[in-house]
């Protein structure tokens, strides 16, 4: 299967400049092409997959990728898809936020292969020393405002009267622009990617690029991840689901995809994964048949935590899934159970109490863990098998909780039931 009829089977063909003519062009042999990230933060999102995972599904078809940080655009800020105009960016931020996201790319691309290595670049390198007038007579000349208006970014923007679009943002589509032609100019490259809501931009490059080179470049854009109900798809109730691990944990981005609907399952597997189409068949069916077994979400969870975080941390997210079904705590590392630690309701008792008289007792801990109402009720808890200190059963509701249970020096983890927990930490 050719690559475009790949992307079209995942559902990740939206729109492009001539599909036809494209497909020509990749029949006879390999071209270059590039996706531009603007560096709005310091870690890219779930959000930015498809587009980046693209570029990894046409250099596995033996064509170069090109992946474009905006060290000039990130300081413009693109209107695209934005009801509002953003922050500006000091550039300071900018080059923290470019040299965090290089890191992410490679976990992606392959930089290191002989045969089609990508190649990482900075628009900031050519746009930054071009002077306004320079950009205006070599650029602005060849696009009429009356195109630029008709823009979706840019119209939805003018529409409104109170925040309207300023000239800074206005600019960008031929910032984005130039960049297509730079590229197409120095390294040949000939196809430009990116969601929907880029696509004013990227044919605002394919006509300065006619215009300027008399070359033919192409435009091809993917559906923005959006979940069954329309909304946007990555983010979840704590906010955006990040690749970076320092602002989503491992474990974390693990449970946002294994919590992914039965609607939107089979979806994510096409678009963000690379499990092949007669597997993903099968799954569907199983969803469709056996829907609480959940192995759709199962294989999903596990091709992106492996994919974006590797194999060992997909195991401790795994081991941590296990911890809060009750599974043994040998051997948990203080990271690993923080992650837990996370997902379960805190409260604080003196440390002094576990050493005091008269003994703090099972009883008291689920009081103080807020998991029952009463010391009565406590009891009745214990006796009746459903109580548990560190995932292991509480025999005797008089049973002293000392220094000793505490997990690294502070911490309790309580549950009544199968699912109710709660972390009691000592101060």
């Amino acid at each position: 299967m050719d690559i475009l009829a790949e992307l079209e089977w995942r559902g990740l063909l939206a729109d492009c400049t001539d599909r036809t003519a494209l497909g020509e062009r990749l029949a006879k042999g390999p071209v270059a092409l590039y996706c531009g990230f603007d560096p709005t933060a310091d870690s890219l999102h779930v959000g930015n997959l498809v587009p980046l995972l693209a570029l990894r599904r046409f250099q596995m078809a033996g064509h170069h990728p090109i992946a474009l940080a905006g060290g000039a655009t990130g300081m413009v800020g693109d209107p695209s898809g934005k009801s509002s105009e953003r922050n500006l960016q000091t550039p300071e931020q900018v080059a923290h936020n470019i040299a965090c996201v290089k890191g992410q790319l490679a976990r992606f691309l392959d930089f290191e292969t002989p045969a089609n290595p990508a190649r990482l670049v900075n628009n900031a390198d050519w746009i930054g020393p071009i002077t306004f007038l320079d950009f205006l007579r070599d650029v602005g000349k060849y696009m009429t405002v009356n195109s630029m208006v008709a823009k979706d970014s840019v119209r939805s923007r003018m529409e409104d009267r109170e925040s309207g679009i300023s000239f800074t943002e206005f600019s960008y589509m031929l910032l984005q622009g130039y960049d297509f032609f730079h590229l197409r100019k120095t390294l040949d490259c000939e196809l430009q990617v990116g969601a929907t809501d880029q696509w004013g931009n990227i044919t605002v490059g394919t006509e300065l690029t006619r215009k300027k080179l008399g070359a033919t470049v192409w435009g091809l854009t993917f559906p923005l991840l959006t979940k069954s109900d329309g909304t946007k798809y990555g983010k979840s109730a704590s906010g955006a689901v990040y690749l970076d691990p320092k602002r989503t944990s491992p474990y974390r981005f693990y449970q946002f995809f294994i919590q992914a609907e039965d609607a939107d399952v089979v979806k994510l597997l096409k678009t963000l994964t690379f499990v092949p189409q007669e597997e993903i068949a099968a799954l569907e069916d199983e969803v469709k048949t056996n829907p609480g077994a959940r192995a759709a979400q199962k294989r999903l969870a596990r091709e992106m935590t492996a994919l974006v975080h590797g194999e060992t941390e997909f195991n401790n997210a795994i081991r941590a899934t296990e911890i809060l079904f009750g599974g043994s705590l040998d051997g948990i590392g203080e990271t690993l159970f923080n992650d837990v630690l996370g997902e379960a309701p805190t409260k604080e008792i003196e440390a002094a109490k576990l050493s005091g008289e008269p003994a703090f007792t099972a009883a008291d801990l689920l009081v103080a863990a807020g998991l029952s109402a009463s010391k009565g009720q406590a009891r009745k808890d214990i006796e009746g098998g459903g109580a548990y200190l560190n995932n292991l059963r509480l025999e005797a509701f008089g049973r002293p909780v000392t220094p000793a249970d505490l997990l690294f020096g502070k911490h309790l983890l309580v549950r009544k039931g199968k699912r109710n927990y709660a972390v009691v930490t000592v101060k």
